[in-house]
């Protein structure tokens, strides 16, 4: 998903506020000079802020005009934890440094006056900073907007930080070290003053926390006193005389903590972090509904768009709606989510996996949740006996998408399982996986529950989607077969098997084009294999698209061969768009796909759904065939194909809404809140409580259980990179037992050292830039 530059924090004042009874542990602090025009967005930035233990030092320097003057005091009038102080004109720096001497709190938070921070920034501040005393400032990537618009994420580097400043100017910065090192330089009134502070606290050998999530906004001006100081020759080099002074001092490069990040183990139990402060307290008189969703991610697929349109569905005046994710990754679904509720907080990005049992804790806490609802987070799974030892009046339900026997011994559905008698109910995506839980697990009929997750059919109706948008982006000519290959390019999706039906349909329809839409890890594998094949003409990559509908409406088949599924979402869209749909028979397809609505083709290559990587891309003839044979009869049958097209749709109006989907978790968490259930969860809260180390111990095996995994699996994928840069089907089998033993960034070096003899000069550094920046531990 592209970064959306007008979702800006700010734009509108929370419908939410929170009482917050205890004394402040930040202080933002800011130099206003003549920003009347911007004053108002930051200040709903600070105002909207989830974590409400704050104060505001706003520090006037010389705006001596009527209407700033009324602003300034409209602003400390409209909350008690603001106070506005006045100096003459003396620059940001002395403005700050006022603003410091008179904090009451450890961690301080400069912010400018046309500046935004995202609703959970200074929450997310208190906690990373509270968790690593160790370190004496922490900071987030940032966003410019205005005049110039980007997304920065650069790593920090204490080398380059001396050439280049890296760092945003707005952080969370122990006030200590703030007075240790002088506070902020005032040799000159307008200087690179943020720089010049990193470099001083550099100097004595301090460093800092990244937090790996976009929580600050930068305004790009050519107003603004950075671009004045730039553009003034005389300033700036004096300004960079300051710099060069002061990065001078610098001898010791501490490294800063990133996240993500892994810890060797340490076998900490859980923490209840509850009693470090109060509930937040709603000031509305809505006694609402609050939920919380405990999610591993928020990507690009179907079970992350599950989760989105489950919270649409939920009124927003009836509900409080939060979301914690568990799972490393992009996030790049990360402002739709935020579209819906200013409370989403992915844990991987500035806390230790040590550390998110706490901050669970601290959070059903604080914001009194009435109802977890969990969804393919394995770490929440296993955190549950100590949640419901902890929380005995919350209820926990579950949503399982897909059948996964091939992996971890069943997947979502075993651990699910495993947690019958702590969930109020599962729910599951079709009657297959029902009927799976039932059978294969030994889950009780009533508890397990079919809720389908259906399709908006007022978005995804083909009478509202003009034809040839998606075409003519990638200059596809009209009288071309357009077969889509929507999904997350992963093993599961079979992508190389794809790749086999577009050459072999080739053979048959020469002008056939494959489309695929979507990214995932083995984009560059698949367009490594199209290129060397010469199949650059029949299998198109468009990428992560956020509109599907445009692809759906010029292509005549959709594409579905998984290994495994739950029931897709792009067999409802596709339907609901009136594409047939080939699918593979997996998981619950059989019950929306049929020969009425398209193919449905047995699974002949029986592996493992947790794939090899040595057999991904190889496929027996029969498998390949049924599928060419589906598409080129379709493609050949025109009537056939618009009456398939048309029952589909016909289908999906009838039983596979998404209102159906909505309106059916209305009641279900109404249920919940009014009492239903209340008597087990007392009951299973009392047994758990007789066994409480082994609640905790369980939340903690699994912890360092994932670091292990995570670090296997990273070597896993270093395997499949570097055997496609040596152009191999099979990876050295002495090698291949590297990786495994050592999973690590040690046998990186070692399969370096092995490749050098047979890898090119080019491909080599390639490799080194590649796992520099994603593959260290």
């Amino acid at each position: 998903m592209n970064f959306r530059y007008d979702q800006q924090p700010g734009r509108l004042a929370a419908t939410r506020k929170a009482a917050y009874g205890q004394p402040p542990r930040l202080t933002i602090v800011t130099p206003y000079y003549r920003a009347l025009t911007t004053i108002d967005q930051t200040a709903r930035c600070v105002l909207n802020q989830t974590f409400p233990y704050w104060q505001w030092i706003i520090v006037n320097d010389g705006s001596d005009n009527a209407a700033d003057l009324a602003k300034l005091g409209e602003l400390e009038t409209m909350d008690e934890r603001v106070r506005v102080l006045t100096q003459s004109r003396s620059g940001p720096s002395a403005a700050r440094n006022r603003a410091i001497s008179q904090a009451e709190t450890d961690i301080i938070v400069p912010l400018d006056a046309d500046d935004l921070i995202e609703p959970t920034y200074l929450e997310c501040i208190y906690w990373t900073l509270e968790r690593h005393p160790e370190a004496d400032w922490a900071y987030t990537d940032s966003v410019g907007f205005d005049q110039q618009e980007y997304v920065w994420k650069r790593s920090y580097n204490p080398k380059q930080m001396l050439r280049e400043n890296l760092l945003t100017c707005t952080a969370g910065i122990r006030r200590q070290a703030l007075l240790d090192v002088g506070g902020y330089g005032e040799e000159k009134a307008f200087q690179y003053e943020d720089w010049a502070l990193w470099l001083r606290l550099m100097g004595q050998g301090r460093y800092p926390v990244h937090m790996n999530w976009v929580g600050f906004w930068y305004r790009k001006s050519a107003a603004g006193v950075l671009a004045s100081t730039i553009s003034d020759n005389e300033n700036h080099r004096e300004a960079m005389n300051i710099i060069r002074r002061h990065a001078s001092q610098v001898s010791r490069f501490p490294a800063a903590i990133e996240f993500p990040r892994l810890q060797a183990p340490n076998f900490q139990k859980p923490q209840a972090w509850g009693g470090a402060f109060p509930p937040l307290q709603a000031t509305i008189e809505v006694d609402k509904i609050r939920v919380l969703l405990l999610l591993p991610h928020m990507v690009m697929g179907g079970a992350d768009l599950f989760n989105l349109d489950l919270m649409r569905g939920l009124d927003r005046s009836q509900y409080d709606i939060s979301v914690l994710t568990t799972n490393p990754g992009d996030s790049t679904w990360r402002q739709m989510f935020e579209e819906i509720t200013p409370e989403v907080f992915d844990l991987t990005t500035f806390l230790d996996i040590k550390d998110w049992a706490g901050f669970i804790h601290y959070f059903i806490s604080t914001r009194r949740i009435d109802i977890l609802f969990l969804s393919n987070s394995y770490y929440g799974y296993h955190l549950l006996p100590w949640l419901r030892k902890e929380f005995p009046d919350m209820a926990i339900v579950d949503y399982v998408h897909m059948e996964e026997m091939g992996w971890r011994a069943g997947g979502y559905a075993r651990t699910s399982a495993a947690a019958r008698d702590i969930l109020e109910k599962t729910y599951v995506c079709n009657e297959h996986l029902r009927q799976l839980m039932i059978w294969e697990f030994g889950r009780r009929p009533e508890d397990v529950e079919t809720v389908y997750i259906g399709v908006d059919t007022q978005s995804y109706d083909p009478a509202t989607m003009p034809k040839g948008m998606a075409r003519t982006r990638l200059g596809i000519d009209p009288d071309r077969p357009v077969v889509l290959f929507p999904c997350r390019i992963a093993e599961q999706k079979r992508p190389f098997l794809m790749l086999e039906i577009a050459r072999q349909t080739r053979k048959s329809i020469p002008n056939v084009v494959f489309c695929v839409v979507g990214d995932g890890p083995q984009e560059a594998e698949l367009l490594n294999r199209i290129r060397r094949e010469g199949l650059e003409s029949t299998i198109v990559l468009a990428g992560r698209q956020d509109d599907m509908r445009p692809w759906y409406a010029d292509s005549q088949l959709t594409l579905i061969c998984s290994i495994r599924e739950g029931l897709a979402l792009t067999a409802y869209e596709s339907l609901a768009m009136g594409v047939p749909v080939i699918s593979s028979d997996v998981g619950g397809q059989r019950e929306l796909i049929d020969d009425e609505v398209g193919r449905l083709l047995p699974l002949i290559d029986r592996r493992p759904d947790h794939i090899d990587i040595e057999t991904v891309t190889s496929y027996s003839p029969g498998e390949v065939g049924q599928y060419v044979s589906a598409i080129c009869e379709l493609l050949a049958d025109h009537e056939a194909r618009t009456q398939a097209g048309r029952k589909g749709r016909e289908r999906i109006l009838q039983g596979f809404g998404m209102q159906a989907m909505q309106k059916r978790f209305n009641h279900i968490f109404v249920d919940f809140k009014q009492g239903k259930g209340a008597d087990q969860r007392r009951q299973v809260h009392g047994a758990i409580s007789m066994l409480p180390h082994l609640a905790e111990d369980y939340a903690t095996l699994y912890a360092e259980f994932e670091v292990i995994a995570v670090h296997s699996s990273r070597a896993i994928r270093v395997v499949g990179y570097m055997k496609e840069l040596l152009g191999l089907r099979k990876s050295p089998p002495e090698i291949w037992r590297d990786f495994i033993r050592l999973a690590g960034n040690a046998v990186l070096s070692r399969y370096m050292e092995r490749a050098k003899a047979t890898l090119p000069g080019r491909a080599l550094r390639k490799a080194r830039m590649h796992f520099g920046k994603k593959g260290r531990s």
